[in-house]
């Protein structure tokens, strides 16, 4: 957004209170004016005087925020427009429909109510989906030895298991079972995996995100009756089941596949499994579901056709879209000058724009599209055919905010009814993440110190930090110098490990490893030749209070116990606690006093027994607890013991 409409004031006085203090200094320098009235022609000139020094102290009041604003504009940095959330939507198929198989268009709409506003949120699906009649229901493992049923784990979604076993190795096998009672149709199957924060432990080198080292080779194979044959492999998203993502298989023709009782499921279902062909693990990986008939969904709505209006031949011509904020990259502007329509391309200023380019500028924001001037960027030409319409959005997406980080199973109405889904049952297994409001003026500037500072490039830990706050959805970045996460408590020469924390509502928030693949392809870009990065998430120690609080005879314990655990929930939370409230401190100690500092608010008498715990370690009486470099605090729940003193 624009920084223009923000201003500041500096002198606060206005007409009145001018006219005021003129007046209660005329007996000091003129005491023979007595006459004080509106009638008196003196009291006319100091009246005309205030209303010039009224409006020159507003126009002087603007003028220092207008410079910093301008410095601002001059350096290319504008508010960051709002990002919009994504979701994981499941679309079951009716257990009475008659079809194999039904297919979701892209961009169908699923949506949410929002708790705060009359409008839903609305979600859009990002690609085509084949939901399948057939149900998962069956989930094995085979560790080379026995067989482990996993179908309940899949369910409920909650504990992580291992898909290959404790010690995976070649020939282990992780065995899904469909449930269906006619012939498996040959379609493109999606499954998605949802990985345990476990998985994410490793670091991103440098190089990474652009050629990925797999750390296992998986054939899939289904079973014909006889024996396993090979499935298509249409892509990997997960990468060899460590990371959460779908993988999606070309099924064989009707008939090839055959039902059958494997393992320890005794009825028959239509098999196919995953083995490991080759297997050189760092980290056994987790999985916490495995789910079909799911798509990846966004915040955000597609608007198409929309005609803007007519161009009238003038420089710098402004017309603004209907809907905004506009997703980046998702605009398709149609100018017709006469030789129909052709697109326009965008692009942030038209200060590399010759006379001819067909360019334009858009503020995301705002949806207003600004035009060249002739000499950078190209005028519009109107068309006396389509006097008022020869300009069209021809499509964009629009839509974003933190409102859009719903919980789990809230983004459940779908909007436009499918024949074959059930729309009782269409839902968000997982919270929606990534969603963000639109930058204040005020992180602005504080981004633009860092900006000139860095340059593009990352040479110091603070250049690090903020490129890395800079490239993703990352809230708090910390750079250790001389790092390795392979050889931690040794020093490195050259190396340095970014410890990234996303934005999240969660009390330990870790970064996907989508977001730390596309981080450190980023930071690999600025980085000194010299310089070995490695991107990783943060580590995080646990923290659970106990304390015998006892409440002054006028509390209400109820409200005083709920006031003291919210408290220490928000103390301890790595992105709004600490003493500033800013996050908790990067390997800042827990200090005993600090704790029971906390706990003493009004309506507390005294504390009795504190007791620290880390890990579900007891600290010492009275004493602090250390926590090491780059480490991170959280808590999820405490135990506080309220009463009054006359219960003891």
């Amino acid at each position: 957004m624009p920084l223009s409409s923000y201003t500041p004031t500096i002198d606060n006085r206005r007409y009145d209170d001018i006219l005021a203090e003129a007046r209660t200094r005329i007996p000091r320098y003129t005491q023979e004016w007595t006459d004080f009235n509106d009638s008196d022609p003196g009291m006319a000139l100091v009246q005309l005087f205030a209303w010039m020094t009224d409006m020159m102290l507003y126009r002087l009041g603007r003028v220092p925020e207008m410079n910093y604003i301008k410095f601002l504009e001059l350096l290319g940095i504008d508010l960051r427009p709002a990002q919009p959330s994504a979701v994981d939507i499941v679309f079951p198929v009716r257990e009475s429909s008659s079809l194999p198989y039904v297919i979701v268009p892209k961009r169908t709409r699923v949506s949410a109510e929002d708790p705060d506003g009359p409008a839903p949120i609305v979600f859009e699906t990002d690609r085509t989906l084949v939901a399948i009649a057939a149900k998962l229901d069956s989930l094995q493992s085979h560790d080379g030895y026995t067989f482990r049923d996993l179908s309940q784990l899949n369910q409920v979604g909650l504990d992580a298991f291992h898909p290959f076993g404790m010690v995976p190795k070649e020939d282990c096998c992780l065995y899904l079972g469909f449930k269906y009672s006619r012939e498996f149709p040959q379609v493109e199957l999606a499954l998605n995996f949802v990985c345990a924060e476990a998985n994410v432990k490793r670091p991103y080198a440098s190089g990474q995100a652009v050629l990925q080292y797999l750390p296992a080779r998986i054939v899939w194979e289904y079973w014909d009756g006889a024996q396993w044959r090979a499935l298509s492999l249409l892509k990997d998203e997960t990468a060899a089941l460590t990371e959460a993502g779908q993988v999606y298989l070309k099924t064989p023709a009707e008939g090839l596949m055959r039902q059958s009782i494997v393992g320890e499921i005794a009825e028959e279902r239509y098999w196919i499994r995953a083995r490991l062909l080759q297997t050189k693990y760092q980290i056994v990986p987790q999985i916490l579901s495995v789910s079909t008939n799911t798509v990846k969904a966004l915040q955000a709505q597609t608007s198409k056709n929309e005609v803007l209006g007519g161009s009238n031949g003038r420089p710098d011509q402004i017309l603004k879209l209907t809907y905004s904020p506009v997703l980046a990259g998702t605009l398709k502007l149609e100018v017709n000058e006469g030789d129909g329509f052709v697109e326009w391309k965008s692009v942030e200023d038209f200060f590399a724009s010759a006379p001819t380019d067909k360019h334009y500028v858009l503020d995301r924001t705002t949806g207003e599209i600004r035009f060249g001037n002739g000499k950078n960027g190209a005028i519009p030409v109107g068309n006396n055919a389509l006097v008022t319409s020869n300009i069209v959005a021809r499509e964009y997406r629009y839509g974003g905010g933190a409102r859009g980080n719903v919980a789990a199973r809230a983004v459940k109405n779908l909007l436009t009814s499918i024949v074959g889904i059930d729309d009782n049952k269409v839902s968000n297994l997982r919270a929606a993440v990534g969603g963000s409001d639109e930058e204040t003026l005020d992180e602005a500037k504080r981004r633009a110190p860092r900006t000139i500072k860095s340059r593009g490039r990352a040479v110091t830990l603070e250049d690090f930090e903020y490129l890395a706050t800079e490239s993703g959805d990352i809230r708090r970045a910390k750079a250790l110098p001389l790092a390795h996460p392979d050889f931690p408590g040794i020093e490195i020469p050259g190396a340095v490990s970014v410890i990234v924390v996303p934005n999240s509502e969660i009390p330990n928030p870790t970064p996907s490893d989508a977001l730390m693949k596309s981080l450190v392809a980023r930071l690999n870009e600025v980085r000194l030749v010299t310089t070995e990065l490695y991107v990783v998430p943060p580590s995080y120690r646990k923290v659970r209070i106990f304390a015998d609080i006892v409440a002054a005879d006028s509390a209400d314990l109820g409200e005083l116990k709920d006031t003291l655990n919210s408290k220490m929930l928000s103390y301890f939370h790595p992105l709004r606690g600490g003493e500033d409230e800013s996050g908790w401190s990067f390997g800042g100690d827990i200090f005993y006093s600090k704790v029971y500092t906390r706990l003493s608010i009004p309506g507390v008498e005294r504390v009795e027994n504190l007791v620290i715990t880390v890990d579900g370690r007891e600290g010492q009486n009275c004493s602090n607890i250390p926590i090491c470099p780059g480490e991170l605090v959280y808590s999820t729940e405490h135990d506080l013991n309220v009463s009054y003193s006359f219960d003891e």
